[in-house]
């Protein structure tokens, strides 16, 4: 690690940002030059004390995770997300379908949408981003660990996972997940992650078997999408998707029609947020 590189790298792409790089009013007595060092700290989801330490070169080693997080705060380029890595001693992530760094013109839309259910994922289902109201619609995804990050693992082992779709919409979702993981595998080989989670799933998911013998391959998504919400019930979605070929990641939007029923179920959760009254 090269404490005073990386604190010098971490300033020089504070200062280069505006508060409108994520969603923030400029304000007319802002004398910082670029972002204030909370803002980045809250961009990337730790203490303002701990970046301010990284930024003095004061302070421990960040792990792998935190360096990801400040390079999607900081709205770095892949080049730039690399050197980041490398000077805080770890070796850059290769850029392969399972990438957790989020083009900078990707998160620019996300910063867009805080009052909107959205999410970005990358191939394998791994949630890399979600908006305020789309972890009010879909849960936090980011307290999952290890294969279980993946949607695609999660659907098949943790029956919790299927309770949010109707009961009618199952099996096209199981297949629509085993056609995402066997385009994964045909692209990027059996090694690594994909092949670890297709291992799980042989071994120990009950229905994988039987879906995955049906040799699905190009199944998608419609755009409606009935999802089941413990507080406001069923809700009647239209899923717009844009996706990003280079990184392989997807940001899905979730509306609702003006004036339906859903969309007012939207609205409700845009007030009760992420708890769960019941």
């Amino acid at each position: 690690m090269e404490p005073a590189a990386l604190a010098d790298f971490l300033r020089t792409r504070r200062e280069r940002m505006q508060p409108e790089d994520l969603g923030l009013p400029h304000g007319e007595r802002r004398r910082t030059r670029g972002l204030r060092r909370e803002e980045v700290a809250a961009a990337a989801g730790m203490s303002a004390d701990y970046y301010s330490r990284m930024e003095r070169a004061a302070g421990p080693r960040p792990s792998e995770q935190m360096i990801a997080a400040l390079a999607r705060g900081l709205r770095l380029s892949l080049p730039e997300r690399d050197y980041l890595f490398r000077i805080a001693g770890y070796e850059a992530p290769q850029r392969i379908l399972r990438t957790d760094h989020v083009d900078a013109g990707l998160m620019r839309v996300v910063d867009r949408l805080v009052d909107t259910p959205a999410v970005i994922m990358n191939a394998l289902g791994e949630t890399l981003v979600q908006t305020p109201a789309g972890v009010a619609l879909l849960g936090d995804h980011s307290r999952y660990q290890g294969l279980s990050r993946s949607a695609i693992h999660r659907w098949f082992t943790d029956p919790a996972e299927r309770l949010i779709y109707p009961p009618a919409d199952r099996a096209q979702h199981s297949r629509v997940l085993a056609s995402h993981l066997r385009d994964v595998i045909a692209r990027s080989g059996p090694q690594g992650v994909p092949g670890q989670i297709l291992a799980a799933l042989e071994a120990g998911a009950s229905d994988f078997a039987q879906v995955w013998a049906e040799h699905p391959v190009g199944v998608r998504y419609s755009e409606r999408k009935r999802l089941l919400h413990p507080e406001v019930g069923e809700l009647d979605l239209h899923c717009q998707t844009l996706l990003d070929p280079e990184q392989a990641q997807t940001l899905l939007v979730f509306t609702a029609s003006p004036g339906s029923a859903s969309q007012e179920k939207l609205e409700l959760l845009g007030v009760i947020g992420a708890q769960r009254l019941g």
